[in-house]
């Protein structure tokens, strides 16, 4: 069976040019004479491998010396948590409500102290992104938190808030996709397996200052402190995942870096945008102002035609297209790894599905 195009919101596809260096190094790694599955964490090779993974993600990130990068495991979700433990001092943070990871990490913060929600699109199911008030901003909060890019709902942010406060962020399923300022945030956090490799990794990006704010009885593993005073080596971290991450980052700075990816990132996006705009039968679901480049949601407006769809669309070897299970309808997930003939060729497909049920 052939490679099929894989629209899945993650796990996600990976680089066909990384799959199958990973494949060529699976028994035999370098000079290892094993798998880079089987190495000790402390091993010369391995720690060759993690170096030069965070070594090619500062360049890719251009991240300034004063932040440090942790390759942890437990997902964006255990930062949920991991981010009140470690910055609150007041106990106050600010978030924006812009879908439903945003709001499950409202809710693991309101476990540790007050969150004040500065603004929500829920009233319009998540299909925007709301405006900001600054006098909604809590004088007094420790970090500003927003989820970047909004996986299930579409949305991203394309303006970042003017807060006082350390700007925090989920960028899970936008990492790598565009350009950004590090510097204009406190931290950073991504679970890997939308745009950097396999599930089992985070990424989190911290700056220094922040680091050592935890108090006395937080637990060993969930202080940034522990992480980074052991370059990511405490415990035993997921190595392969980081293995996979150090070549994907190859793979990207290859393509010309964040730059050269985001070009071809932006025209995936305008070519799938630019046919539901003109579709008699598909549409977007999300404010134009305010759309993923990473996550497109789009509906037939009937439950029955949006599920022979995603059937149909399958058999034609484009898969996992269905909307999430909250809010139904279709998504396609055009990560960095999606090429642009797989945008193109869903793109015909739409067509000719349009055509055999106008």
């Amino acid at each position: 069976m052939e490679r099929v195009y894989n629209f899945s919101p993650g796990p996600a596809c990976i680089p066909v040019p990384v799959l199958e260096k990973a494949a060529s190094e699976l028994v035999h790694y370098g000079s290892a004479g094993m798998s880079v599955m089987e190495m000790s964490h402390r091993s010369k090779a391995f720690l060759d491998i993690i170096q030069e993974a965070e070594k090619l993600l500062r360049e890719l990130m251009n991240i300034p010396e004063n932040y440090k990068v942790l390759f942890l495991q437990g997902g964006a979700s255990t930062q949920f948590a991991m981010v009140p433990l470690n910055l609150f001092r007041n106990k106050k943070a600010d978030y924006v409500k812009t879908g439903q990871f945003a709001s499950k990490s409202i809710s693991e913060a309101a476990k540790f102290g007050t969150v004040n929600v500065v603004a929500s699109s829920e009233d319009k199911v998540y299909s925007y992104i709301p405006a900001l008030d600054k006098s909604r901003f809590s004088k007094d909060a420790d970090y500003f938190h927003i989820t970047l890019n909004n996986t299930i709902f579409g949305t991203r942010f394309t303006e970042l808030p003017d807060a006082d406060a350390p700007l925090v962020t989920d960028w899970s399923s936008g990492i790598l996709s565009e350009v950004i300022d590090v510097s204009k945030f406190g931290l950073i956090y991504a679970g890997a397996q939308k745009n950097i490799g396999p599930a089992g990794l985070t990424v989190v990006i911290i700056r220094e200052d922040l680091i050592g704010r935890a108090p006395d009885n937080t637990p060993t593993m969930l202080n940034y402190k522990t992480h980074a005073a052991e370059n990511s080596l405490y415990n035993t971290p997921p190595t392969y995942s980081i293995y996979m991450a150090k070549l994907v980052f190859e793979w990207l700075k290859g393509l010309g870096g964040v730059p050269g990816i985001q070009k071809i990132n932006e025209e995936k996006a305008a070519l799938l945008y630019d046919h539901l705009d003109n579709s008699a039968l598909f549409k977007s679901t999300v404010a134009p102002e305010d759309r993923s480049i990473m996550n497109i949601p789009f509906v037939t407006g009937r439950d029955d035609l949006d599920k022979r769809f995603i059937k149909e669309a399958a058999s034609a070897g484009l898969v996992t297209l269905a909307g999430h299970r909250s809010v139904g309808g279709m998504r396609a997930s055009i990560y960095n790894a999606m090429p642009v003939e797989g945008v193109k060729a869903l793109i015909e497909f739409m067509k000719k599905f349009e055509f055999e049920n106008k």
